[in-house]
């Protein structure tokens, strides 16, 4: 574990800064010996290392995923947007979201309802209304430049509507944004976010939120008829699946509550599934074709027990590692998209663990690491977590064994790392497989999902930066 940290950070720090230079001198060639025992963190071992490009500098190393150059999918040499018809897909605000569950209450009912359970009523109807103001912006200035408008909700978003429109706008969050991308297949035309909230919301898939807010809309949409942008494609997750359950609706986790609240404590449990197989001499062939899901991860997919107290347990392999019976508490697969997201808070380091690790370094190094230095372990923390990140558009996946099960029987070696292909086989009873956090399929023994990326499924947007 200690060498493993060491490992981590080292290599992703360049130790160039003249003003650190001497606490390593000498000390720089035993580290690096010392360190070259251990597995990195990010996939170093030699069955791994195809899809990482490692450089060193004079002081140290360089840890990215490799560029390649592959043509960034429907590449425009000009950037004209010229829509007659649009559609906004409005997000269901935390008030409605209290009110459609509790429907059959008066207003004082709910009222007292919320208060009863210290939630902010005034607050909640509040930035209820703002929502509501901001999209209203919205709306009026594509009305302004003479764009055909419609308003969705996330029930009403259906293929059709996408059909119809030239664009589709999403009035929200990320959640919001996120819930369009499903409904975006097998089409080019361009899907932009608009945050409604930015005091309250991030909205990293949405345009900047400082200078183009929905209550600054207006000047966006000035920049987007002027062409004064540029395209962007992000790449999605295509995942194939076989098993007993291929041909099962998914369960859409975000209306699950909403459409059936009786269910929403319910565990669905099938310790008894059995995958039917054809046993032809030692070998076992399913007997359920693979299917294409209908949907595709814009930022990550989840795998894993459906229970979090249960242990996952799985066949993991890639591109460039062989097969591996791991047990864990499940496995996220991302883009480059999703890089940021769940996949950075999994695997972040945070200053008090390169503190810990420098400490750990000068006992067992005899060097004289500055531990305590918070300029340097902030460096040190700021080039490991951005080497976590990387390119939207970019034809890779990156993945996180979470929480593995090390012991004699089970011995996860490369706990993330990168891959163009990753295959995964359950051993598990009640397990899922989620999909942006919204879509779950079921996913219990035997069943196979394979996840790959193709250019052809890279969702339009675009970037004003």
């Amino acid at each position: 574990m200690r060498s493993t940290l060491l490992y981590r950070f080292l290599y992703v720090s360049k130790w160039s800064n003249q003003t650190w230079k001497p606490f390593f001198g000498r000390c720089q060639s035993d580290v690096l010996a010392f360190v070259s025992t251990s597995r990195l963190h990010l996939n170093w071992s030699s069955r791994s290392c195809s899809e990482v490009r490692c450089s060193r500098s004079k002081y140290g190393f360089n840890l990215s995923p490799t560029k390649s150059n592959h043509p960034v999918p429907g590449e425009d040499t000009e950037t004209l947007f010229q829509p007659r018809r649009a559609v906004i897909l409005t997000k269901m605000t935390r008030y409605e979201y209290e009110r459609k569950l509790c429907f059959a209450m008066t207003d004082s009912e709910f009222k007292e309802y919320l208060e009863s359970k210290d939630s902010d009523y005034q607050g909640l109807l509040e930035r209820h209304k703002n929502h509501y103001v901001a999209l209203d912006v919205v709306r009026k200035e594509l009305l302004k430049a003479n764009i055909e408008t419609r308003v969705v909700h996330r029930f009403e978003l259906v293929q059709s509507v996408v059909d119809w429109a030239d664009v589709v706008f999403t009035a929200g969050g990320d959640g919001t944004y996120l819930l369009a991308a499903n409904k975006f297949i097998n089409t080019s035309k361009p899907l932009i976010g608009i945050n409604t909230d930015p005091d309250r919301s991030e909205g990293h898939l949405c345009l900047p939120k400082r200078d183009y807010a929905a209550i600054k809309f207006g000047d966006a949409l000035k920049r987007l008829l002027a062409g004064d942008f540029g395209w962007k494609w992000r790449q999605r997750i295509q995942v194939t699946m076989s098993g007993r359950h291929i041909n099962d609706d998914p369960i859409e986790l975000h209306d699950q509550q909403l459409i059936f609240p009786e269910h929403r404590f319910t565990e669905h449990i099938a310790e008894d599934e059995q995958v039917r197989v054809l046993k032809q001499g030692n070998d076992e062939k399913l007997l359920y074709p693979k299917r294409t899901l209908p949907c595709l991860a814009l930022n990550e997919c989840f795998i894993g027990e459906s229970l979090s107290s249960r242990v996952s347990y799985y066949e993991f392999s890639t591109d460039t590692l062989a097969k591996e019976k791991q047990k864990s508490s499940g496995v996220t697969v991302c883009t480059g998209t999703g890089s940021s997201s769940w996949h950075f808070h999994i695997n972040h380091l945070s200053i008090f663990s390169v503190k810990k690790v420098l400490s750990i370094a000068n006992e067992v190094s005899g060097c004289n690491y500055p531990s305590q230095n918070q300029e340097m372990a902030e460096t040190i923390m700021n080039k490991f977590n951005s080497s976590l990140r990387f390119d939207p558009s970019e034809p890779l996946m990156a993945y996180t064994i979470r929480d593995p099960i090390r012991n004699a029987v089970f011995n996860v070696e490369c706990t993330s790392g990168f891959a163009k292909k990753i295959t995964i086989r359950s051993r598990m009873w009640d397990a899922c497989l989620v999909i942006d956090g919204g879509m779950s399929f079921k996913f219990n023994d035997g069943a196979v999902a394979t996840f790959e990326i193709a250019d052809n499924n890279a969702l339009r947007t675009v970037t004003l930066d």
